[in-house]
């Protein structure tokens, strides 16, 4: 009987997430009563179809970089920066009045009477 070492445990089965040691033999061995002799061939298959949403996941991640890279490239060669847009000066804005607030003043205290008894 073939045993692996407890620390390569969830090495091999971490993309399980939370599922022990007996959750994965209960899943094994309802594998082996599903598919029986046709266990090679589906974890063949699921192998591929992971294999191509792998493929598909990094079409789509390099898509999205690159596109990000284009307005970024527009961004830059318009003459824009983050730091220019977000520190815009406002003071040619002329249309706010200056705070006229008075100053709060808290009202004074009241003295504490002392009881004695």
């Amino acid at each position: 009987m073939l045993t692996l070492p407890v620390v390569s445990m969830p090495v091999i089965f971490g993309f399980l997430g939370g599922l022990g040691m007996q959750e994965m033999m209960i899943v094994a061995v309802l594998a082996v009563l599903l598919f029986g002799k046709n266990l090679p061939s589906v974890a063949r298959s699921l192998g591929r179809s992971y294999a191509d949403f792998k493929k598909g996941l990094s079409d789509i991640q390099s898509e999205f970089h690159s596109a990000t890279k284009e307005v970024e490239d527009t961004v830059n060669d318009r003459g824009y920066s983050s730091k220019s847009v977000s520190s815009s000066n406002y003071d040619d804005y002329d249309d706010y009045a200056e705070a006229t607030a008075p100053k709060f003043e808290p009202p004074p205290a009241e003295p504490q009477k002392l009881e004695n008894g």
